[in-house]
């Protein structure tokens, strides 16, 4: 698990991509469960409030991975542990 967070750059990747999921998980539960909820059926706006709850956790995981990836670049020589891993 250590070498999966190892490279900062890979890690800043990953949580632009958590960030961006994160995103557009909670925009489409925000319009499923408040704005078109009329025209869904129970399960289509049950999966839309659970993604107002997954949307901002991704959110957050993915601002912690971006904060973890800019405090291991602060460390000198960062850039070789990406090239060695």
């Amino acid at each position: 698990m250590e070498s999966l967070f190892a490279c900062p750059q890979r890690n800043l990747s990953m949580s632009w991509s958590l960030l961006t999921g994160g995103l557009v998980l909670l925009l489409l539960g925000i319009v499923g469960a408040y704005f078109v909820d009329g025209h869904l059926n129970l399960q289509s706006v049950v999966a839309a409030h659970a993604f107002t709850i997954l949307g901002p956790t991704l959110l957050k995981l993915g601002y912690v991975l971006r904060l973890v990836a800019q405090h291991q670049m602060r460390k000198e020589g960062w850039e070789a542990c990406c090239v060695t891993g």
